[in-house]
């Protein structure tokens, strides 16, 4: 046989072995077309009908009778080979009408797993609110989370409306942060302010249920908290969470609280910065871990106990039923739920239990109670977890043995398996990666179940009293301070975190365990011949000569995904290095951004941005904030009614998440305006007027407003947009710039201005007779000239230049330079060389 009719006849083996054993284990084929329909159904619904064709298609084509093997086969009589019409025999039929029946099941389920998810979405969607979107609100609530910190001083919550429209329904309370400070999971709160859009950037809460935004201006609590079995659990959660609390220091006993209970959310910033460098995030997360390891308690205890094993079996599934809800029941979570209590199922029913089954159903609950699940980063990272688990840990697993202790094998394999799975997530959705989670999670390993353990005994003594649950937190102390210290150590590693494409980390991901897993003869024999030559002859010959349709398949499969991954890093890496590969800069960058004849000044400071105005309309604004590399602005200004600075407002507020929109539009009417504030309308963003004395703050980013001063519209009605534009001054540390849209000196002059490091001149450069009395006052250093190359109007104007010279500044110009990026360091400005 030659070697291409051995290599077909080796992949037509392994399709029939795979096709067997997804006919030997229908459920978890249909499962898995189900959970295919659930995830296609609100997403691309067009695909699940795709998916149901093919299969029904293919189904068709087993029923229907092969004329070729009629013809060849010895075991038909004459009649059937010159075409009369026989049947196939029993043992080919049978196989025949099974896969058909298969595939058509296939079919249905992917049908009913996409129908299933349009009508769940339509429940979920179905809302009393939209008539009062834009009213105001006066409504009693139930607070469902517990409160997270926004910028400029806010909090928001998801909560159920208790009275008035919407009652029973989900909805984002966005309040000032000092208004829900302390509020505790359970609480009652009357709230006052008016019912807006839910933002398209509130992903999240949509994804949790919320139908619409609660801005509210004033929240009090009413005292009362909800009652029922969701109250009890309040009750029994804020007991837990005081008890995990006695006697431990607020960091430690926050971490806790994290590590038990799954509340990450109490981590002081300090310590979840380091978490989340080390690669440990996880380890606040309520997931699989915790619920192995209550039920890994649970056995021990009723063991000890002389509790027979069906009634430890019940115990463990009784407990894991109230520690899903209890720890916030979160994606994670509810799969580690779901899994764990499939397998105990199993273990009641004295069936064996397959995890990959357990899987496929933890995905399809989670998605029939809600089809957005998907989306969530905790959801995604948990399933591909799992699944790199079943997949990579146990070859990993064997061969590291070979070399290590049985214990630290199973820890090191466990780690990287999970690493390698998830950071292609990790790095799309939270754009870094840790280069020390596999050691920082091996070293954690011996601590984390001393620390769930002690924390259930805490929580459980904690029912009765603080007092009982003091010792078990005594003792949790010493774990969780070696956790916090090795967070701390792992994150001060330099270069523990890097930010990367997401594409190049795959690719990364997927070559290593195909490295690692490849066998000694593979590798000696690629050292002996050229490689291209040795990888045509394992080709060629599936893997070895006496390859089984399995291996082959393996060898091929990781060929496959090598060849795969290494294309799209090829083809698609360089574009999306340079598309998302700009990150937000460590310290203070000041960019003048070219958008042609226009106004664009952004300021970066870590991860807090300003943007002064966004040039005309239709301009590059949107490229240029994501060349710098921008994902949410904490302020957009848009300093008066003007085109060139106010066009393309609209566009980002539609692109990005914005805090606030300073508007200087001062009443003037204009089509880019109108779009500017029925953007904002839409994505739930305030427009706040200036006023001469206005501090703004984003991180150490200050915008102190100092013109225009507020008057009544009479006083200024018909004056030049120019004159009442906004004019501020930005403050970060000892740096100071003025920013002065179109206002000229006739307007500048009488303001109480101070020196300044840069100004950004006025009105592109034009001529201004009073510039060179500015610059006597503010001296400057440089100064920014935000002009498009061979505009009509003649900026920068021959005056304005001289001017500048005169006072011996730096020019710099974006029609000269493009796009200028100021960088100040202790030595002085520096103009960044990308620039």
């Amino acid at each position: 046989m030659s070697a291409l009719r051995r290599g077909a006849a080796l992949r037509a083996a392994t399709a029939r072995a795979a096709w067997a054993t997804a006919a030997e284990h229908p459920r978890h084929a249909l499962l898995a077309a189900a959970v295919l329909g659930l995830l296609l159904g609100p997403l691309a619904p067009w695909a699940a009908l795709a998916a149901a064709t093919l299969a029904v298609l293919a189904a068709v084509g087993c029923t229907a009778r092969p004329r070729a093997l009629a013809a060849a086969s010895p075991s038909l009589p004459r009649s059937a080979a010159a075409g009369a019409p026989r049947s196939l025999p029993h043992p080919v039929a049978a196989r025949r009408r099974a896969t058909a029946t298969l595939l058509l099941g296939l079919a249905a389920a992917v049908l009913l797993g996409a129908g299933g998810a349009h009508v769940r979405l339509a429940a979920l969607d179905r809302t009393a609110l939209g008539p009062w979107i834009a009213h105001a609100a006066d409504a009693r609530a139930v607070v469902l989370e517990a409160p997270r910190a926004r910028s400029f001083g806010r909090a928001a919550a998801l909560v159920e409306v208790r009275s008035g429209p919407g009652a029973g329904e989900k909805v984002l309370l966005r309040a000032r942060e000092r208004a829900l400070r302390g509020v505790e999971i359970g609480a009652e709160v009357r709230a006052r302010g008016g019912w807006r859009a839910l933002p398209d950037f509130e992903g999240a809460a949509r994804r949790r249920g919320a139908h619409a935004l609660l801005a509210a201006d004033a929240v009090v609590a009413t005292g009362a908290r909800r009652g029922g079995a969701m109250g009890a659990l309040d009750r029994v959660r804020t007991r837990a969470d005081r008890a995990l609390e006695a006697g431990l220091p607020a960091p430690l006993g926050a971490l806790a609280r994290g590590m038990v209970l799954g509340e990450g959310a109490a981590l002081p910033e300090g310590l979840d910065e380091d978490f989340r460098a080390a690669g440990l995030t996880h380890l606040v997360a309520a997931s699989g871990a915790n619920v192995a390891l209550l039920a890994a308690l649970v056995f021990a205890l009723c063991a000890f106990a002389g509790v027979p094993l069906r009634a430890r079996l019940l115990v463990a599934l009784a407990a894991t039923a109230a520690y899903v809800p209890l720890a916030g029941g979160g994606p994670s979570i509810q799969r580690a739920g779901v899994m764990g209590a499939a397998v105990l199922v199993a273990a009641l029913a004295s069936r064996p239990a397959s995890r990959w089954y357990g899987m496929l159903l933890a995905a399809a609950v989670t998605l029939a109670a809600n089809p957005r699940a998907a989306g969530d980063p905790g959801w995604q990272l948990s399933f591909v977890a799992v699944a790199a688990l079943l997949v990579l840990a146990p070859p990993l697993r064997t061969r590291l043995a070979a070399r290590l202790p049985r214990a630290a094998a199973d820890a090191t394999a466990v780690s990287l398996a999970a690493s390698l799975g998830t950071a292609p997530l990790i790095a799309l959705h939270f754009d870094r990666v840790s280069l020390v989670s596999i050691p920082a999670n091996v070293l954690a390993v011996p601590a984390v179940a001393p620390v769930m353990w002690l924390g259930v005994g805490a929580a459980a003594a904690g029912q009765l009293s603080t007092v009982l649950a003091a010792p078990f937190t005594a003792l949790a102390a010493w774990p969780l301070a070696f956790l916090a210290w090795l967070a701390h150590a792992a994150a001060s590693v330099p270069g523990a975190q890097i930010h990367a494409a997401p594409l190049i980390v795959t690719a990364v991901c997927a070559a290593t365990p195909a490295i690692a897993l490849a066998r000694r003869r593979w590798w000696r024999r690629a050292a002996r011949a050229r490689p291209l030559c040795a990888a045509c002859r394992w080709w060629r010959e599936g893997g070895g000569a006496a390859g089984s349709p399995r291996r082959w398949a393996r060898r091929a499969g990781a060929a496959a995904a090598l060849a795969g991954t290494a294309a799209a890093t090829i083809v698609f890496g360089p574009s999306v290095a340079g598309r998302t590969g700009s990150r937000p800069p460590a310290g203070l960058v000041v960019s003048a951004l070219d958008v042609g004849q226009g106004d664009a000044t952004l300021v970066q400071d870590g991860g807090s941005a300003i943007l002064v105005d966004t040039g005309p309309p239709d301009g590059p604004i949107l490229r240029r904030l994501d060349e710098a590399g921008v994902e949410r602005l904490d302020v957009l200004v848009v300093t008066h009614a003007q085109a060139d600075h106010e066009g393309g407002a609209a566009a980002v507020l539609g692109a990005l998440p914005v805090g606030l929109v300073l508007d200087g539009r001062d009443g003037v009417a204009s089509s880019d305006g109108t779009r500017l504030a029925r953007a904002a309308t839409k994505r739930g963003v305030r427009l706040v007027a200036p006023e001469a004395g206005q501090e703004l703050r984003a991180g150490r980013l200050v915008l102190d407003v100092l013109s225009p001063r507020r008057e009544p519209a009479a006083l200024h009605a018909g004056a030049d947009p120019n004159d009442r534009a906004i004019v501020a001054e930005l403050r970060d540390g000892g740096f100071s710039m003025l920013l002065t849209a179109d206002a000229e000196s006739d307007v500048l002059l009488s303001l109480p201005l101070h020196p300044v490091d840069v100004l950004k001149v006025s009105h592109h450069g034009s001529a201004d007779d009073g510039l060179p009395a500015l610059l006597a006052r503010l001296r400057p250093a440089a100064a920014l000239i935000e002009v498009g190359r061979r505009n009509v109007y003649g900026h920068p104007a021959p005056q304005a230049i001289g001017a500048l010279r005169a006072a011996g500044l730096a020019i710099l110009r974006t029609d000269e330079r493009g796009t200028i990026r100021l960088r100040p360091t202790a030595a002085g400005i520096v103009v960044d060389r990308r620039s």
